[in-house]
């Protein structure tokens, strides 16, 4: 049975989880870490596929049960929080494929695209609205999407209805496909000057950012003009209107 306080949803479809598997064209080469495989519906897809498959299972009973459904496969189980998992350990270059509790997507982005060893390509199956957010254009600009596509090239798979899980979810998914930029938009560096603008223009999104910067670079509205006009930004925009390129040369200027 699935457990509900893990946000456990079972996807059987074969059309839909071979798609999921196509969607970064896995080859015999490769390694592919999938993080919650459950039941081992997806599992099975990529064993298919891939030279070798690493399940990072949070769950106990279902992890123990996983590697005697595929005998004589190259299949790894690890039964760990996917957080607490070391990324290290993985080979230069691995893909990743994984249907994602809502809960801890943001989460589970923010440590693959930040790794020191990072995968070259991911595949999430995440609510549909939260794989809109990850590929967001400007207009409908979040953190989320900043952090996402300064690491990654952000596309959009596949839908995939609620009816297709069992038990069905309350909304609809969608399958999110990151590939993995081999020089990111920013450098080390430079990334955590890059985020405190962020954060601080989403940190009031409603307003407009000479309020929002304002406040949340502590800084006097009419330097923030100021500063905004300097790299070509209205004043009057709002922090979801900047497109990557935006913040870039916002986060270069400011103070």
């Amino acid at each position: 049975m699935p457990k509900k306080e893990l946000g456990q949803h079972w996807l059987t479809d074969r059309s839909v989880l071979a798609n999921i598997a196509d969607a970064i064209e896995i080859t015999p080469a490769d390694t592919v870490l999938e993080i919650g495989p459950g039941l081992g519906t997806l599992t099975s897809e990529l064993l298919r596929r891939a030279g070798r498959v690493v399940a990072v299972e949070f769950d106990h009973d279902l992890a123990r049960k996983l590697p005697g459904q595929f005998p004589g496969k190259n299949l790894t189980v690890v039964t760990s929080d996917i957080l607490a998992y070391d990324l290290n350990q993985l080979p230069r270059g691995y893909k990743v494929v994984a249907n994602v509790p809502y809960y801890i997507t943001s989460r589970i982005v923010q440590l693959l695209m930040t790794a020191e060893n990072k995968p070259s390509a991911v595949v999430l199956l995440v609510q549909k609205e939260v794989a809109e957010r990850l590929a967001a254009r400007p207009g409908d600009m979040s953190i989320l999407a900043v952090s996402a596509q300064i690491f990654a090239e952000v596309q959009l798979g596949i839908d995939v209805g609620r009816q297709y899980f069992t038990p069905p979810p309350r909304v609809d998914s969608q399958v999110v496909i990151l590939k993995t930029r081999h020089q990111p938009l920013v450098s080390c560096e430079d990334e955590a000057s890059l985020f405190r603008v962020v954060r601080a223009g989403f940190s009031a999104r409603r307003k407009k950012l000479r309020s929002s910067l304002a406040g949340g670079l502590h800084m006097e509205k009419p330097s923030v003009e100021t500063l905004l006009r300097h790299v070509n930004i209205s004043p009057d925009a709002r922090a979801e209107d900047l497109s990557i390129d935006d913040w870039l040369r916002l986060a270069e200027a400011a103070p």
